[in-house]
């Protein structure tokens, strides 16, 4: 199963949580290495579609309020630079919308 290109992202989750600088669990820093930034928050918006709809997604939990699944991969950046994550989406059970929760770097360990 794979997460549609058309599910929600909030614009804030991006520009008010992701890519601003935060002493603990930094993940703008993080997406920095890559190029990402609030001022151009789009191209990360875009590379987070292009994961979700051509990754499998995995279970990672159901609760009361969904489905939660995950999907691992890459995203590129605007210099170039590729960044492994891993991205949390939610199947809203109440109307079954997919809804972006986070982001964080993949452990896989490269060689």
């Amino acid at each position: 199963m794979k997460i549609p290109f058309e599910a929600e992202i909030p614009e804030r989750k991006l520009t008010a949580y992701l890519l601003v600088p935060r002493g603990i669990d930094d993940k703008a820093a993080f997406l920095a290495q890559a190029g990402f930034n609030e001022s151009n928050w789009r191209l990360l918006l875009i590379e987070l579609q292009k994961l979700a709809s051509t990754i499998e997604a995995i279970i990672d939990r159901a609760d009361e309020y969904g489905t939660f699944y995950r999907v691992e991969g890459a995203i590129t950046g605007p210099n170039g630079r590729k960044l492994e994550v891993v991205t949390i989406w939610l199947c809203v059970k109440l109307n079954g919308s997919y809804r972006f929760i986070t982001l964080k770097p993949s452990r896989k360990v490269r060689i």
